[in-house]
């Protein structure tokens, strides 16, 4: 499929499916009059940098750890080094004081509620 139609699909701007294929994240063939060529499965694969972007992860990180991922397909993954498992438990690590922050903020907030709607 072409960029366009990949944009559309995924709702993510062609300017980001260009970055995306310039920081290795997603790969495309070349027709012979040089456009981008996507598979289906490049689909699943934006939606996935789109899902590990809003967790919080950057580029360079997400292009790190997708070659050991497995497709939507099924095809295989590369074998993820102890360092890579040591970055993605950090990342989770990182992710769950995220949401305890949030917790906490949000629980703060609602004092702030009750107490406001108090007469």
């Amino acid at each position: 499929m072409k960029i366009g139609e990949l944009s559309r699909r995924t709702g993510v701007s062609v300017r980001s499916l260009r970055y995306y294929e310039q920081k290795d994240m997603l790969v495309s063939d070349r027709t012979p009059g040089g456009h981008r060529d996507y598979p289906e499965a490049a689909v699943d694969r934006v939606i996935l940098i789109q899902q590990l972007l809003a967790a919080g992860l950057n580029g360079d990180r997400i292009a790190s750890i997708l070659p050991c991922m497995r497709d939507h397909d099924g095809g295989p993954a590369a074998t993820a080094t102890p360092w890579l498992v040591q970055q993605l438990v950090a990342e989770r690590e990182r992710i769950d004081r995220t949401i305890a922050d949030l917790r906490y903020t949000r629980e703060v907030l609602e004092d702030v509620i009750t107490t406001a709607s108090t007469p």
